[in-house]
């Protein structure tokens, strides 16, 4: 007779020790640069670029169908983030991890950083965390990002440049049962111009109803990326949002790609001295 043993999957959202590494030697680093060369005025963020999540959180007590929602990443902006890059030869740094794990676009003090529920969805691997847990995360995923885009900032303004910079983002058509009536959105505090003259470009085709600070707004207290990277440097920053049924086909993001392509062209030419 063959026994067999059931196996006790890691896949339950357990908790992790916080004194051994939360990521493997194996697993791919917090963050990559695609065209790390690029001579665009345009630095492309995508902070919201994977569902991925380490192996030491398991599947972090969700079922697939949930890590596959846009509650785990922003769905379509790592593909329109790379169209960008390469049509404007811009710079793009991204995330490797999901943002249920730790969201490399809010404040340390966010309570939305490492969510308990997102939207109506709860999150196992979240609940309960001790501060050296959070902290882990800290340290492992959101600072090095954090870091290394702070570097390259850090190098064009001591090289005298003044960069754009620009986040891409995805939004669902539908939230908590309410339709959105906008195909895009562009989001900004400091940065009015830019912004403006971006949803004028957007808004000049007919047929799409672009958001100004909408389907969101930033908010220092929710918001890291122009808060930091741009408003509190001095620097033109905004968020690009678009819907992301728009972009979760190779035709969506090639359309959507060049759309954006000619409209932050036109903007930035706008900006320049």
């Amino acid at each position: 007779m063959t026994s067999t043993t059931a196996i006790k999957s890691p896949q339950q959202g357990a908790r992790h020790d916080a004194n051994a590494p939360l990521l493997s030697i194996d697993e791919l680093p917090p963050y990559a640069v695609f065209n790390p060369d690029g001579a665009s005025p345009v630095l492309l963020l995508c902070e919201h670029a994977s569902n991925r999540m380490p192996r030491a959180l398991g599947d972090m007590g969700l079922p697939d169908h949930e890590r596959q929602r846009h509650i785990a990443w922003d769905i379509g902006a790592m593909a329109l983030a790379q169209h960008l890059s390469l049509s404007l030869d811009a710079p793009l740094f991204f995330t490797n991890y999901s943002r249920l794990v730790i969201d490399c676009n809010r404040p340390l003090s966010a309570p939305s950083m490492i969510p308990e529920i997102s939207e109506t969805t709860e999150i196992p691997a979240n609940r309960g965390l001790s501060d050296a847990e959070r902290q882990q995360r800290v340290d492992t995923l959101f600072s090095p990002f954090a870091n290394a885009v702070s570097r390259r900032l850090d190098r064009l303004q001591d090289q005298g440049e003044r960069p754009f910079v620009v986040g891409i983002h995805s939004f669902t058509p539908v939230y908590f049962g309410k339709p959105r009536p906008w195909q895009a959105g562009i989001l900004y505090r400091d940065a009015v111009d830019f912004a403006h003259s971006l949803i004028r470009e957007l808004a000049s085709e007919t047929q799409l109803t672009i958001g100004d600070n909408e389907p969101y707004n930033i908010h220092p207290d929710e918001d890291y990326t122009v808060p930091v990277h741009a408003d509190a440097r001095g620097l033109p920053g905004v968020l690009v949002e678009v819907r992301h049924d728009l972009i979760d086909t190779d035709a969506g993001v090639a359309a959507w790609g060049k759309r954006l392509t000619r409209c932050l062209k036109a903007s930035i030419g706008g900006q320049q001295p």
